[in-house]
């Protein structure tokens, strides 16, 4: 057995999930999401637990059984509670502001850049240089956030750019011997 496939969702109250013809519909407080299924994988949920089985071990379907138990439990938990990745611009000048359903951002180019909101993503800049992502699908969620970084990653030498809450940047020391 998979070792992630075997271990149960749990489906806390308020949320409904229902499997037909290949598609699984989560729904909850914060939303609704769809995700589209194989056939080797079946579900079946009894006490408020849902239990994720395969009907062969072949190598592809061991693969999609706890593919499908992480897709499924990464859905209850964005229609419960929902998913946030922070942000943070460090550099002199460097600034980021929400104007309708655009992020304005100035990081040291000639120009402003500009980046589309999606649908479904909710952002929230603080002063000192936070930026807050949070929607209920981690991966839409974690595709922006990383698509954003991407813009100016954080540099070696000084630290400026765009990087993760939690990233540790490692620094060089630069030129040194200077009379």
């Amino acid at each position: 057995m998979s070792r992630i496939g075997k271990i149960p969702v749990r489906v806390p109250g308020g949320v409904k999930v229902s499997f037909n013809n290949g598609t699984i519909t989560v729904e909850g407080p914060k939303g609704k999401l769809t995700q589209v299924y194989h056939d080797v994988i079946n579900f079946e949920s009894k006490d408020g637990e849902i239990i994720v089985t395969r009907i062969n071990d072949k190598k592809q379907t061991k693969a999609f059984h706890g593919l499908y138990r992480n897709l499924l439990n990464n859905m209850v938990i964005g229609v419960s509670s929902g998913f946030t990745r922070v942000l943070i611009i460090n550099g002199v000048g460097y600034r980021a502001e929400v104007q309708g359903k655009l992020l304005v951002m100035n990081l040291g180019f000639s120009n402003e850049v500009y980046v589309g909101i999606p649908e479904g993503i909710a952002l929230k800049v603080e002063a000192n240089g936070r930026l807050e992502i949070s929607g209920i699908d981690k991966h839409q969620v974690g595709e922006f956030a990383s698509q954003v970084r991407k813009l100016r990653p954080p540099e070696p030498y000084k630290g400026k750019g765009i990087r993760y809450e939690n990233e540790h940047i490692r620094r060089k020391v630069g030129k040194s011997g200077v009379k």
